[in-house]
């Protein structure tokens, strides 16, 4: 991916984001900040049978912080929720192409919004509070903020929360 792939996709999602504000009775919510920054994510999705419908978002940081929730929100509406389970920061930074390390963090929150959310949704309709319980535990973890190349960054999975 070029340079000016990035910065244009970037740019394009920065200064046109898609789907931002809250949803009407979302099916759950996530909350994250980065400690060290202050960027700070809120993503809502709405499910229907096993299916993401909808999501939205409200972003409060960087450039790099609004594309990559902006970017989010229309990776996810369709995908079963097992499917938006899988999806990771790498996701986000394969198709924005390489960040700069400085930046890395922002797929990272919009990640942890997304299983926030998820986790949210999922205590709501089967009283399982496990991915949430892991995304806090993830989140106040100080590693989980240091500024690695994406190819250093390990996945995180929990097996099938459903």
């Amino acid at each position: 991916m070029t340079e000016k792939h990035v910065k244009d996709l970037l740019m394009e999602h920065f200064m046109n984001p898609r789907n931002v504000g809250e949803l009407p009775d979302p099916s759950g919510i996530g909350d994250v900040g980065n400690p060290l920054c202050g960027d700070i994510v809120r993503l809502f999705v709405q499910v229907k049978g096993d299916r993401v419908e909808k999501a939205t978002f409200k972003t409060f940081g960087c450039r790099a912080a609004i594309a990559t929730s902006s970017l989010l929100t229309e990776m996810l509406p369709g995908k079963t929720v097992a499917q938006a389970l899988k999806i990771t920061e790498k996701d986000m930074l394969n198709m924005l192409g390489d960040l700069p390390p400085l930046k890395r963090h922002c797929g990272k929150l919009a990640e942890l919004a997304l299983q926030a959310a998820l986790g949210d949704y999922f205590a709501k309709t089967k009283g399982d509070k496990t991915l949430s319980e892991a995304v806090v535990k993830r989140i106040r973890d100080p590693r989980e903020w240091h500024p690695e190349p994406a190819s250093n960054v390990e996945s995180f999975s929990l097996g099938s929360p459903l």
